[in-house]
């Protein structure tokens, strides 16, 4: 909007030189994130004081770990925060002819309502107990289908491709075809649902999430840049490079929320914001064609969610016994004696390692 208001329409009019800089994405990147972060900083208290007026507070499980018990009536659903925060910037800035940009936000917000009516079922109902769990995974799977039918639309028109890039196997680009729309739905509800496991510590999930949207925004860049592209052996997609704008906006929302978010939390993002963010990074990851990437860029979300997949599986088949002894992975090291705030300090430092090791691959072969 501010794009369009800026440089399209004020700047031929007046030829205002100090406008021109409106066309660079990493102008606008860095004004999306710095607006993200205002707005975050901004709203916060005032969010905390409404949801605490309107008793919106967290629910705790009975069979989570004893030393969550005083988080109990924190204020959660801050994921609404989050989501302003991210999603206006990015309106703001972000060129909104861009098919790209739509697909990540209209994404995004999407997978935030189902997040917001599951929050909404367990405040109502006093307990953990929201949507059921195939509900939730049904209305995922509906919102990922229409992107992925989206996408290959976009591809029969050739404004996307179908093919997969393999990070330590450049040359082998395989084209799923059809079976894309498979592939993008599994990416999308799977990435979604690493990221809602992982929000179980004070300010955990939000500031891994950072992280990786942090190496998905340099990622972005470097997809729609001719140079960079060819440099680095990417496929090329130049209206992806406007999603950096919207991965910049992801960023400083987060940090913004961060800063109430963080040890001892003041706010909690809820499944609205946790499924929304895996979601955007998910979806960012598709368009952008760094899908198989997001493993190691999420390498804690990838780790999480197989934790309670290995806990799960290992508890059916043997009757009783575990892996660990809780899953998510976090809950593991609480119980055997870590701190939360050690916890959480040695993810961040994991999840520093996997988005570094994900940008040293870029020229890999």
């Amino acid at each position: 909007m501010l794009f369009y208001l800026l440089f399209q329409q004020i700047y031929p009019r007046t030829g205002l030189s100090v406008l021109n800089v409106t066309r660079y994405i990493t102008f606008r990147t860095a004004a999306a994130s710095l607006s993200a972060l205002a707005i975050s900083l901004t709203l916060g208290p005032w969010m905390i004081t409404k949801l605490r007026e309107f008793q919106i507070g967290q629910v705790i499980r009975q069979e989570g770990p004893q030393s969550h018990r005083p988080k109990a009536g924190t204020p959660t659903m801050g994921g609404l925060l989050i989501l302003t925060a991210a999603l206006v910037p990015t309106v703001l800035w972000a060129d909104l002819t861009n098919v790209y940009v739509w697909i990540a936000v209209l994404t995004t917000a999407g997978f935030g309502v189902i997040g917001f009516a599951d929050d909404y079922l367990k405040i109502v109902g006093r307990s953990h107990h929201g949507l059921s769990p195939r509900g939730k995974i049904a209305y995922q799977v509906l919102i990922s289908a229409v992107v992925g039918v989206l996408l290959l639309i976009l591809a029969h028109q050739g404004l996307y491709n179908t093919r997969l890039v393999f990070p330590f196997f450049k040359r082998l680009v395989p084209d799923l075809g059809w079976w894309y729309l498979v592939f993008a739905i599994f990416v999308l509800t799977a990435e979604s649902n690493a990221v809602n496991l992982t929000d179980g510590l004070d300010g955990l999930a939000i500031s891994i999430f950072a992280i990786a949207a942090a190496a998905y925004t340099a990622l972005a860049y470097v997809t729609g840049h001719r140079v960079f592209a060819e440099y680095l052996l990417l496929v090329r997609f130049p209206l992806a490079a406007e999603l950096t704008v919207f991965c910049g906006a992801l960023v400083g929302s987060s940090l913004g929320f961060l800063w109430y978010n963080s040890y001892p939390a003041e706010i909690f993002m809820g499944d609205v914001g946790s499924l929304a963010l895996g979601a955007a990074l998910g979806t960012v990851a598709i368009l952008i064609k760094q899908e198989l990437l997001l493993v190691i860029v999420g390498g804690v979300f990838v780790l999480e969610a197989l934790s309670v997949v290995i806990q799960v599986t290992y508890f059916r088949l043997t009757g009783g016994q575990r892996v660990f002894r809780m899953a998510p992975l976090h809950h593991h090291f609480e119980l055997m004696g870590w701190s939360e705030p050690k916890v959480i300090t040695r993810f961040v430092i994991l999840a520093i390692i996997f988005a570094l090791f994900s940008l040293a691959t870029l020229k890999l072969r």
